[in-house]
């Protein structure tokens, strides 16, 4: 059996001392391009690949970080996730991958995990009450991206999808076509005013087309998923008839409203236009093919993650929000 080859073996090819092996592979620049390029040579020839573990007792680094996201089942996070791996692969670091369910307790046991597993940093798509999680944990650990949820913490970076602008594109859209009463299912079971941006969104756009805002129209839902969808669009259809539009928390919920009309007879769009928000795959494929706002996922994870390591890079700089626009994609259901 070929023995594994080791930092002395470069070395010793490449005519160099052990030290200089190190700040080759690792980049430092206190060594000149003619020994660098040799010294990649001699490792690539050997095919050396050095050790996480042996390089971590050096820079205090574990060169892993961790994902927490709400639901991986759900068809908007892996998106999400490919941007962020993909980034984080390219800088030669790996990633844990985590599922919170939406529960704040689990999610504050992932957190506790992942801190113990040593990450280098976590990126965090938090529950709806996360306040006191986030709080708790970065007493002790930095850094954190915090993604779609405000959080002011010097540990913290967020990365903010304009989640406002894109249900005001959806009700603007509806009423264009002549809708005026509109209702939405939320997708949490009890929503907030203030701390849901798509909701806040949804009455900013009623308000600015001087439309009535009608509690009972606005929802809940047990969970963001096409089930729930299915049964809130329902009982709203079947107790409120006079209701011609749906705008859904997400493209789960909307497809769950599509198969709610069918059951009651509603055609969609004619008798009730339904817009969902995210444009998961799913959504182009639809009957009929779902009217959504249209986020980026995969440059979500991709900046969160490079958020991420501009954090680890620079440990004392305080980052910018930064935001991520969306757009209206125009399709059969509204």
């Amino acid at each position: 059996m070929k023995s594994q080859v080791t930092i002395e073996d470069v070395a010793r090819e490449a005519g160099v001392s052990r030290q200089t092996v190190s700040r080759a592979i690792n980049n430092k620049a206190e060594i000149s391009p003619d020994t660098l390029s040799r010294v990649l040579a001699v490792v690539e020839k050997l095919g050396y690949r050095p050790s996480r573990m042996a390089q971590g007792l050096v820079t205090q680094r574990t060169y892993a970080v961790g994902l927490l996201v709400g639901d991986i089942a759900n068809p908007f996070f892996p998106e999400v996730a490919r941007g962020a791996l993909d980034t984080a692969q390219a800088k030669g670091y790996n990633v844990f991958l985590c599922n919170s369910d939406g529960n704040v307790q689990q999610e504050f046991r992932l957190l506790q995990s992942l801190a113990a597993h040593a990450v280098d940093g976590i990126i965090l798509y938090p529950s709806y009450d996360s306040d006191n999680n986030l709080k708790t944990f970065m007493k002790s650990y930095r850094p954190v991206v915090v993604v779609n949820y405000a959080f002011d913490h010097p540990g913290a970076s967020v990365v903010m999808v304009d989640h406002r602008r894109g249900a005001r594109l959806a009700v603007d859209y509806l009423v264009s076509k002549g809708h005026r009463a509109i209702g939405m299912l939320t997708g949490v079971q009890n929503p907030s005013l203030d701390r849901v941006r798509r909701i806040q969104g949804f009455c900013e756009g009623l308000a600015a087309h001087n439309l009535p805002l009608v509690n009972e129209w606005i929802v809940p839902s047990q969970s963001p998923t096409v089930e729930s969808g299915y049964e809130s669009a329902r009982w709203l259809l079947i107790e409120h008839p006079q209701v011609t539009a749906i705008f859904a928390y997400n493209d789960l919920l909307a497809l769950g409203a599509i198969q709610a009309c069918k059951e009651l007879g509603r055609h969609v769009p004619t008798q009730c236009a339904i817009v969902g928000f995210d444009d998961i795959h799913w959504a182009a494929t639809a009957t009929p093919p779902l009217t959504t706002v249209r986020v980026d996922k995969y440059e979500l994870g991709q900046q969160a993650m490079s958020r991420l390591l501009a954090m680890l890079a620079e440990p004392e700089t305080i980052f910018p929000t930064i935001h991520l626009d969306v757009e209206l994609v125009i399709r059969e259901s509204a």
